[in-house]
């Protein structure tokens, strides 16, 4: 039969109300919870901080105080949030390719950006050599959410997996032979946090809600700052940045597993009390938690740059009390810039591609 010859079909008004099929209704937009976007956005303005504040600690004891105290918790919450919303990572197609364009592509993207940066800005030192094997700089973070979220699910198949976790991250601490490929030996004795985050509920981020918490938490900062400052010039900081074995720190074996869980315990409670401070409902930075792996990503330039520039010994007010506060509120204002939406409708091609063109479409 023609498609001329095909009777219509019977209008709208003729057919009786019960027999119309009802039109399915629309899903509901998914409702970003603004307490996760605020922990992000704040957890990622104390990166900048420590960033920040990096230089101020050679020469001043308080200043290394606040940097060992942000140090101590500020990665692990962030990783710990990385995991909860890792938890549906089910190598899917459509989870694959968010991996990829999410992780995988801005990986590649930023690790050549950054290192020509460098052959650019820094004139003092032989530029170190293009590596898709070695990440530079902030880049680890990414090499190590794209290995962390491929390996969920055996996180969710094994039993007991923390503990599994917290065995590996102890015997990475115990290799010193690990090398330098995606940063494995900081991937691995990070591994716990994410693993943690992984098998968190909704409802263990509500126990930190409570107001006697949010109490305790005052008391319990007061305390970190305190034992980093009397152990500032006593500790070696490199533990904190899990990238290391301990014969690289010149340390007994023992302290492997002491000191991992010592580490552990001292991120998880400090953690705890940031959560406890995060705002509940939306505030102005709300919407910045969308985009903090911009911020992320983005401000190591500018940290580099100060760097290399020597931008904190160009005047000598810069390390005192009032240099030290006037560097914290410009790196708070750098990262709230870096996180805000004009800078990701610029940079979205690098940090969010699409690139429809490299999938096959799914049936």
């Amino acid at each position: 039969m023609s498609p001329a010859a095909t009777p219509p079909p019977p209008s709208a008004a003729s057919t009786p109300s019960s027999a119309r099929p009802s039109a399915p209704a629309a899903p509901a937009p998914a409702q970003r919870d603004p307490f996760f976007d605020n922990a992000k956005y704040l957890a990622i303005v104390l990166v900048a901080l420590g960033h920040a504040w990096e230089p101020l600690t050679h020469g001043g004891r308080a200043a290394m105080a606040l940097y060992l105290t942000v140090y101590a918790f500020h990665m692990p919450a962030f990783i710990l949030i990385s995991g909860y919303f890792s938890r549906g990572f089910d190598m899917s197609p459509a989870k694959v390719k968010r991996l990829i364009t999410g992780v995988a592509v801005p990986y590649v993207i930023f690790q050549v950006a950054y290192i020509y940066f460098q052959h650019w800005a820094d004139k003092g030192t032989p530029p170190d050599p293009l590596s898709l094997l070695n990440p530079w700089y902030l880049n680890w973070f990414l090499a190590a959410l794209f290995i962390w979220r491929l390996t969920t699910p055996i996180w969710k198949l094994i039993r007991r997996p923390v503990p599994v976790s917290f065995a590996i991250a102890i015997m990475a601490a115990l290799t010193p032979g690990i090398g330098v490929d995606f940063d494995l030996q900081r991937v691995l004795q990070l591994l716990p946090f994410f693993v943690i985050g992984l098998h968190m509920k909704a409802e263990h981020f509500h126990l930190v809600r409570r107001r006697w918490v949010r109490i305790a938490a005052v008391p319990v900062f007061a305390g970190a700052i305190a034992f980093a400052y009397w152990a500032a010039p006593r500790m070696n900081s490199s533990w904190f940045y899990h990238n290391a074995a301990v014969q690289d720190l010149h340390a007994p074996l023992w302290s492997a597993p002491v000191m991992t869980l010592a580490m552990f315990g001292c991120a998880a409670v400090l953690t705890a009390c940031f959560f406890a401070w995060v705002p509940r409902r939306t505030v102005w930075f709300t919407t910045l938690g969308a985009g903090t792996l911009y911020g992320y990503l983005l401000h190591g330039f500018l940290i580099k740059l100060s760097r290399w520039q020597e931008w904190y010994d160009a005047y000598a007010w810069i390390r005192r009390p009032v240099g030290e506060v006037v560097v914290t509120l410009i790196a708070i204002a750098v990262m709230t810039a870096l996180c805000s939406t004009p800078v990701r409708r610029v940079f979205r091609f690098a940090m969010e591609p699409k690139m429809e063109w490299a999938f096959r479409k799914q049936a």
